[in-house]
């Protein structure tokens, strides 16, 4: 048998959910067939390779695999399989081979052949590369798929390789008229994906430009990426990205354009000189080359897979290593030349991209030309929210001009809204080191606060305030004035300072007013809008101000200030309606994406997701959002903030569930970053040893998380009714209880905390009757939350239970059942004790009722939702869940209802 090609990366990234539907089709003890298509390189054997490791030992593996012309050589697949099985017997083999013999018979005799080596014993046939197939092999593939038994029969192929000419395309026809076939495609990694392989490979998360640049290069092939790898030792990611290509790859690589007419070879040739966008116009022109003749190349560079097109009239190659391996055996002024025609042709044009034109311009060695494009092209990729690409344009102007403040200016803001914190903070240092102006100065300084606070500079943070601050004493009455009391509310209010936040944004208002500033009037009006949500007393002031700038921000193309205003509307209060609540969260990705806002329209956008699965009581669905979120982020090498941005999120509901072990996995990965906010560690680690039971710890963990406390300037309400519940369970002493509730509590909390934390306390003095108004109070508080709400009710059934008022208390869990119904963990487990004590039944067991009353409703809400024709992927979209989830609930609804189809699920609950 074959061996199998393996990869450099110790893991498989990626082809998860690929490699479970095929382990479930082999487990299934079942025939079944199974296609696997893709592109050269994009990981067909190593999914297989992944496949057979899980498989049980007896069960019978057999790989064969064909090669280029095997067209030629009859049964050349199972010829392949069976080499060097002593067991396959001479005589068989030697019909399967005997030209003499009819195709019937060979036929049979290779199903012999297969049949005497698996019996009856479970197999996996794998026939690999279907596209060199011969037919004969094609046809014992159609007809081993034909067979009986406990056999997966997997083929792999490349469908652009497929022609009407060979075997495979008969027998893929055949196979989906005659068979239940699982057609699995693979596609190339994505953006994280390819993070995640250099992760695997180096041992160390990557860093964010270094699998930017690696991806684009790639183009997420994962065999072209391992081959980058294997070629440098010591695996410097970052000096990967410079690195020639190897000449094993690039050898492969110019095969696809080693036959080519001369003319062809000609226009490829100019076309790894255009870039990675190529204009037919632009391509005609440079080249010489009339519109039909240019068509014909382009049709065959098509077909043979050098070129696709993607777009109108535009093309570009397949892989940018293929442009990249052409390139290198072009001569410098042979290039250069081509790069000059294509700088005048699109000069002359005008209105050319600035990018293609500074692209050109460096080529041909014109760089006046390449610096006032980098510096146009720059502003006007920021103003359409491609940051990476604003950034790589005024970094090549820099490499000429240095010292250029309006391109520091551009790649500052460029590398921040791009999540590069690093070159954030150099490039905006730089700036307003050289800052010519005081409006220059003014607006670096704005942005340098909001770097420093994301990187978690905090020192830099005061000092950055104190020169606002100098400056604004020199400055007259005016937009730079305006504009740098912007910034030392935004300093304010992101350190936690909320007093003057207000000060500082009111006076830059009255300037903005005075001056007719719209653009500070705006950023002002964010800063007290978000400085005003984050108080109790003043949210419903705050959550109105930025609701009404937010149409004002889009309209005047102030799409970083419109996501701000939008994130803070997601975190605060949330609306009463989901449905607000979703639009929210999707208009602020919207704009963020508007912006090039990368770190609000993707690692915010997946918080805000959780925060609307924990707004319909939905344990899992959060958990899955933030997993889903972290998976993405975590094999980048990111800093300050962005540093496992959602592990203390995840690592909370994670105790929630019950789930210790992944919350103490999770305590390690945090304490090994730089900078965590003090009370980080020592919270997670309190709670969590509360919950595991272990008293010394949380007594030692608790003195250093009040210590910590001293140091913040805010106080989290939710928190203190998490970490308090965790001190209730372990037991603590009534004097740390007081301790804690001085600590954790102030009096920007939220009112219906405050109350719920003393209504804890209160029942845990036994003073019941104190604690049950308490609890009823804010039984219906809209800030709590539907989970925290069914805690409050059950709190109360304990209280009435405590005076002997059973039927009141037993009202009081009927009420907190469909709340805490997508629940887990010790929420779910108080709720059940106090069913036991009432002597109900517990809350899982089968329902006593049927039909749609028997729904809950989230489930009544899915099912409404399928009545109106929604798959799952559609049910996941509109809920913010996973399709896994939508399926647990379609599952749970058929079985509520007594249905086995989503039809009759329209039928009995339709829109009632």
């Amino acid at each position: 048998m074959r061996t199998i090609r393996g990869g450099a990366s110790p893991v498989m990234i990626g082809r998860e959910s690929e490699l479970r539907r095929l382990a479930q089709l082999a487990s299934a003890h079942a025939p079944a067939v199974a296609l696997i298509a893709g592109e050269p390189g994009i990981g067909k054997t190593r999914l297989v390779h992944e496949l057979l490791a899980t498989v049980p030992a007896e069960t019978v593996v057999l790989v064969g695999q064909a090669e280029p012309g095997s067209l030629s050589r009859p049964y050349e697949v199972l010829l392949d399989a069976i080499d060097g099985r002593p067991e396959v017997d001479e005589e068989q083999l030697a019909a399967l081979a005997d030209p003499r013999r009819s195709p019937v018979e060979r036929l049979h005799t290779g199903l012999a052949i297969l049949a005497d080596l698996i019996g009856d014993a479970p197999a996996v046939i794998f026939f690999e590369d279907l596209h060199w197939a011969d037919s004969e092999s094609a046809a014992l593939f159609e007809r081993i798929a034909d067979q009986r038994g406990p056999r997966l029969l997997i083929g792999t192929y490349r469908p652009d390789e497929v022609t009407r000419r060979q075997p495979v395309a008969g027998l893929l026809a055949r196979m989906e008229r005659r068979h239940a076939v699982t057609h699995v495609r693979l596609d190339r990694l994505t953006p994280a994906q390819t993070a995640a392989l250099l992760a695997a490979v180096t041992g160390a998360p990557a860093p964010l430009r270094a699998a930017t640049a690696l991806h684009h290069r790639t183009g997420g092939n994962p065999f072209f990426l391992e081959e980058l790898l294997r070629a440098l030792p010591g695996y410097d990611v970052e000096a990967l990205v410079e690195q020639p290509l190897p000449w094993s790859l690039a050898d492969v690589l110019r095969r696809q354009v080693d036959d080519l007419e001369p003319l062809s070879h000609r226009i490829v040739e100019a076309a790894t000189v255009l870039g990675h966008r190529i204009p037919f116009d632009l391509l005609a022109d440079v080249t010489g080359t009339g519109e039909e003749e240019l068509i014909a190349v382009l049709r065959d560079l098509v077909t043979r897979g050098v070129l696709v097109e993607s777009g109108e009239d535009e093309f570009a190659f397949r892989h940018a290593l293929v442009r990249e391996a052409i390139a290198d055996q072009m001569l410098g002024r042979q290039r250069r030349r081509l790069h000059e025609a294509a700088l005048d042709v699109l000069v002359t044009g005008g209105k050319s991209d600035p990018a293609m034109v500074a692209h050109h311009a460096r080529g041909a060695g014109r760089y006046d030309d390449m610096i006032a494009a980098a510096r146009r092209g720059t502003a006007l990729y920021l103003s359409i929210g491609s940051a990476y690409q604003a950034l790589q344009l005024a970094e090549m102007g820099l490499d000429e001009v240095p010292d250029d403040t309006d391109l520091l200016a551009g790649a500052a803001r460029a590398a921040w809204l791009a999540g590069l914190l690093d070159d954030a903070l150099r490039y905006g240092r730089r700036w307003r080191d050289l800052a010519s102006t005081t409006t220059d100065r003014a607006e670096s300084l704005y942005l340098l606060v909001r770097i420093a606070w994301e990187s978690r500079e905090t020192a830099e943070m005061r000092a950055l305030t104190h020169d606002i601050e100098t400056l604004i004493a020199q400055l007259p009455p005016g937009a730079d004035q305006a504009r740098a009391m912007t910034a030392i509310a935004q300093s304010a209010y992101l350190r936690d300072d909320l007093d003057a936040a207000l000060l500082w944004s009111d006076r830059a208002l009255a300037l903005a007013d005075e001056f007719d500033l719209p653009s500070v009037r705006l950023a002002a009006l964010v800063e007290k809008g978000s400085t005003l949500i984050d108080r109790s007393q003043t949210a419903v002031a705050g959550r109105e101000m930025l609701s009404a700038l937010v149409d004002e921000a889009e309209k005047a193309g102030e799409w970083v200030l419109a996501a701000r205003a939008l994130n803070n509307l997601v975190q605060g209060e949330p609306p009463t309606s989901p449905a607000e609540h979703a639009e929210i969260l999707e208009r602020m990705r919207a704009a963020a994406e508007r912006a090039g806002f990368e770190s609000l329209a993707v690692a915010t956008y997946f918080q805000g997701r959780a925060r609307l699965a924990l707004r319909a009581g939905d344990l899992s669905a959060a958990i899955a959002a933030l997993e889903e979120g972290r998976e993405q982020d975590r094999s980048y090498r990111r800093r300050g903030r962005w540093a496992d941005y959602h592990g203390v999120f995840l690592a909370g509901l994670y105790l929630e569930a019950g789930e210790l072990d992944r919350v103490g996995q999770l305590i390690t990965d945090l304490a090994a970053l730089p900078n965590n906010p003090p009370t980080t560690i020592p919270g997670l680690t309190f709670h969590l040893a509360c919950r595991r039971g272990d008293l010394p710890r949380a007594e030692a963990a608790l003195d250093e998380l009040i210590t910590a406390l001293a140091g913040q300037t805010w106080r989290s309400g939710e928190q203190a009714h998490d970490l308090i519940s965790a001190a209730l369970e372990i037991g603590l002493p009534a004097h740390r209880l007081d301790q804690m509730a001085a600590a954790l509590l102030d009096a920007d909390v939220w009112d219906a905390y405050r109350t719920l934390v003393d209504a804890q306390l209160a029942e845990a003095r036994g003073r019941h009757a104190e604690a049950l108004a308490g609890y009823l109070s804010v039984a219906e508080a809209h800030i709590l939350g539907p989970v925290n709400r069914g805690t409050v009710r059950v709190g109360a059934a304990r209280c009435l239970l405590a005076g002997d008022r059973r039927e009141e208390a037993t009202a009081q869990v009927a009420a907190a059942a469909p709340l805490l119904a997508e629940w887990r963990g010790w929420r779910v487990a108080q709720l059940a004790q106090v069913r036991a004590r009432l002597g109900m039944a517990p809350a899982d067991a089968p329902p006593a009722v049927t039909g749609p009353a028997a729904l809950t409703p989230r489930e009544r809400e899915v099912a409404v939702l399928i009545s109106d024709g929604l798959t799952n992927a559609e049910l996941a979209r509109r809920l913010y869940i996973s399709p896994k989830t939508a399926a647990i609930h379609v599952s749970n609804i058929l079985r509520k209802l007594g249905v086995s189809s989503r039809t009759e699920v329209g039928d009995l609950v339709g829109r009632r």
